[in-house]
């Protein structure tokens, strides 16, 4: 983010942290449904804890290092171009300082070769 503007970076810190809390939600309403099972005795306490464990080193490490690593551009535009982040939201100038990435991720989409959250 070297030539971006501190209003569009703390923008795009603020769309990264909105993007983050859906793929969170979508990871933690599976592994709430576990705890459903659970709950009605339909599965073990055993099984909870490894679907847990699962959970904590499979999709929660995978969001975790996908958020906070890696440039915030990028991170964003993919949130965009898969709907994670409704583009009509997203500020213009935002958008426009995320053209480059943005083209990058719709190429991608295009040919098919764009993995989508929580495929």
């Amino acid at each position: 983010m070297p030539d971006s503007s501190k209003k569009i970076k703390r923008q795009l810190r603020e769309y990264l942290t909105e993007a983050y809390e859906h793929e969170l939600h979508r990871e933690l309403t599976k592994l709430d449904q576990s705890f459903a099972e659970w709950r009605a005795s339909k599965i073990s306490s055993g099984e909870l804890s490894y679907r847990i464990h699962q959970y904590e080193t499979g999709p929660s490490r995978q969001l975790y290092q996908q958020y906070n690593s890696g440039e915030v551009e990028m991170t964003v535009a993919y949130a965009i171009v898969t709907g994670l982040l409704s583009r009509e939201e997203i500020a213009a100038d935002v958008l426009a300082a995320l053209e480059r990435h943005l083209g990058f991720y719709e190429a991608l989409k295009a040919e098919g070769k764009l993995k989508e959250p929580g495929a």
